[in-house]
């Protein structure tokens, strides 16, 4: 029998069972039998009322996922809940922190439920790929009502006590130290007579069925092929329809099905990813970041003002510096404008609105640069601009302090050179909207200590960001790898596909956006303006913007766009593309969707083995958590290298190769790592086993 994870105390004739497996409290085997001895044990002992609380930090956070590849040892979660339910006196969960999961699902089986005001409680299995599969699916909609159990399942989203008490699924918010107030509130209720959530049904009863379907039709609309959220919505239809043994039944073969797919191990790779990322190969063990309690951002303009969002969102003093008072106030106005519409959407409380914004401040005078404790420059991508600005950071900013560049291609060890202690210089390249992507790559160049990446990735962490950290090159890892994608866009432009053909099979495949729609988006005049700067040409898209198409901000680039910013495939765009293909002397003919998807991904993947190479990316997983945080790839679909792995390395170097020739693209010739994979039968992920064993 594995130790048990449960303390077991009691005060007077109340029991209390600590789940006690840190750091998180999942529901190990060791927790599940501790809990299901400690039930029995406070029955044989005349317990009038027993409480279940977490140790440490949280209530619990639900499953053991590194288990469920394993053969499962008991008891099982729902042998506990049977424990629970058929105890003759109230079992009340008491929650802090976060109920999550299998931890919620343990505190809905149970009597009754009180929480602190900081708690959060929510079901984010659908964001791992597969459903709750110990019943939460079935006994909140009996406590709170099916589409509201709907919303929050296929979300996946928490909710915080005040919300779940107004939704009816938790029996009161206490104050003070939790678990004193809860065993004071379950030894007053301890007579009560309790209803269990498997056994109620005044919620569901009788429920309108159309408007359920039409509610989990538009939901599932949002998921792009994710197929999670559809067996959330099925297991819910169940509790709506059927008895709770017969919806239980449903809602395992959906957790069965799911939980075994490949969408589900993708979801699974970038979870487990993200916190693989926070662990930097080589910092020196008791690396301390430096203490950040303001921040100062240069720039007012869209980067700028979302990176000092990040920080006033998130509890942190900022400063926006500006050259001029007119670009300031539109930076702040802009600002402004953003909670607001958070405001007006319900998302964000007038009261939250106004505590962000007295965070935030702006200045025209560089002195401000004296009081900071981090400065991140968001200036024009320009190195000579940034290197002006180094240099006077370098004569106002507190000696040992992080100067950091927004740059998202320019070379950290050039803008380090424009000062003194390129030691404090890092790259903290955000990620348009900054206020809301959650990627962070923060490059280190070769003088960047220690210290200074400790307290980027601290800064990062306290804004909510995804950190990964990367090496210095020109476009670091996401911009590198996507810009490697261009002169495949081209030749099957040339060859006969449209711009709308790689964008559909790109959104088929999950993205966001196609990366002729996300061209216009950013605009396409900048990456005219880069390729130039870089001495390349890609004579199609260079045509389009020397037509005056720029994408959306002209209303004309790839596509041709309504005053709703709604695209619409051109004529023109057709004509200028097809005049390009007799010019060139390239016969058009009809490219398989297949053949698109692979042109559009392997170059990247050749590109992100080179990285692994050059040591620019410690791990193949850093790449993958870098595309489905920064770059609309679906988390669900697991990044270029798991792609690449789940085609198996001989295929990938012989695609590639194939490629290279047939499209005369030398880029494509397959990179050595993955020559050496292939030859010897081994994956991107199984080389980050080898580095970590």
């Amino acid at each position: 029998m594995e130790q048990s994870f449960v303390e077991h105390d009691r005060d007077g004739d109340i029991h209390i069972l600590r789940i006690a497996n840190p750091p998180v409290n999942t529901l190990r085997t060791g927790v599940r039998a501790g809990l299901h001895e400690g039930i029995a044990a406070a029955l044989k002992e005349g317990a009038r009322a027993i409480v279940l609380i977490g140790a440490g930090r949280m209530f619990s956070a639900g499953a053991e996922m590194t288990e469920f590849n394993k053969p499962r040892q008991p008891p099982s979660l729902p042998e506990v809940f049977d424990a629970i339910e058929n105890s003759r006196v109230p079992v009340v969960a008491a929650i802090h922190g976060s109920a999550l999961g299998g931890g919620l699902e343990l505190a809905l089986a149970c009597h009754a439920r009180v929480a602190s005001p900081t708690a959060q409680l929510g079901l984010p299995e659908v964001k791992r790929g597969f459903v709750p599969g110990a019943g939460g699916t079935q006994r909140l909609p009996r406590l709170i009502g099916g589409e509201t159990a709907l919303k929050m399942i296929v979300s996946g989203e928490p909710v915080k006590a005040a919300e779940a008490l107004k939704l009816g699924f938790i029996d009161a918010v206490v104050e003070g130290p939790l678990e004193q107030a809860a065993v004071a509130w379950a030894r007053e209720n301890a007579g009560r007579s309790f209803t269990l959530a498997r056994k109620r049904d005044d919620k569901i009863r009788g429920a309108d069925m159309a408007a359920f379907d039409a509610a989990a039709a538009g939901l599932l609309k949002r998921s792009r092929g994710q197929e999670s959220p559809k067996g959330c919505a099925a297991a819910v239809r169940a509790a709506m329809t059927m008895p709770f043994e017969e919806g239980l039944n449903v809602e395992r073969e959906q957790f069965q099905r799911l939980v075994s797919g490949e969408q589900s191990h993708a979801l699974r790779h970038i979870f487990f990813g993200e916190r693989e990322t926070a662990r930097i190969p080589g910092m020196p063990e008791g690396t301390q970041p430096l203490p950040v309690k303001k921040a100062v951002v240069i720039g007012a303009g869209t980067m700028g003002g979302g990176i000092a969002m990040s920080f006033a969102n998130n509890g942190i003093p900022v400063t926006v510096l500006e050259q001029a008072q007119d670009a300031l106030d539109r930076g702040l106005k802009k600002c402004e404008a953003n909670w607001e519409r958070s405001v007006s959407g319900g998302k964000l409380s007038q009261e939250d609105y106004a505590k962000r914004r007295a965070l935030l401040s702006g200045s025209t005078d560089w002195n401000v640069v004296k009081e900071a404790d981090i400065v991140i420059e968001a200036v024009f991508e320009d190195m000579g601009v940034k290197k002006q600005v180094f240099a006077k950071l370098d004569e106002l900013a507190r000696p040992g302090i992080v100067l950091a560049s927004n740059t998202s291609t320019l070379d950290i060890d050039a803008i380090a050179s424009a000062t003194k202690r390129p030691e404090f210089v890092v790259g903290m390249h955000f990620f348009s909207p900054a206020n809301v992507m959650k990627l962070l790559e923060i490059v280190r160049g070769k003088a960047s200590s220690w210290e200074a990446i400790a307290t980027a990735m601290d800064v990062g962490k306290r804004i909510g960001k995804v950190n990964v950290v990367v090496g210095n090159c020109d476009g670091f890892v996401g911009n590198r790898m996507t810009g490697k994608r261009g002169f495949q866009l081209e030749r099957l432009l040339l060859e006969g596909a449209l711009p709308q053909d790689i964008d559909r099979v790109m959104e088929g495949y999950g993205m966001a956006m196609g990366p002729c729609a996300t061209g216009d988006l950013a605009g396409l005049d900048i990456g005219a303006a880069v390729r130039k700067a870089r001495g390349t040409t890609a004579p199609i898209a260079d045509a389009i913007v020397a037509a005056g198409r720029y994408g959306q901000k002209t209303g004309k680039g790839w596509y041709v766009y309504d005053e709703k910013r709604q695209r619409q495939p051109d004529p023109e765009v057709e004509k200028l593309i097809t005049e390009m293909s007799e010019k060139h002397q390239v016969k058009r003919r009809k490219i398989e969707d297949s053949e698109i998807l692979e042109r559009m991904l392997l170059p990247m993947v050749n590109e992100g083995a080179r990285i692994l190479e050059e040591g620019i990316a410690s791990r193949a997983i850093d790449i993958d958590v870098i595309f489905a945080n920064g770059f609309g790839w679906p988390a669900w679909r697991g990044g270029p290298m798991f792609w690449a792995d789940r085609m198996g390395m001989k295929a990938v170097r012989d695609k590639l190769a194939h490629y290279a020739e047939t499209t005369n693209d030398p880029n494509l010739k397959p990179a050595a790592l993955i020559e050496k994979l292939a030859a010897e039968g081994g994956s991107f992920s199984a080389m980050g086993q080898k580095k970590a064993a």
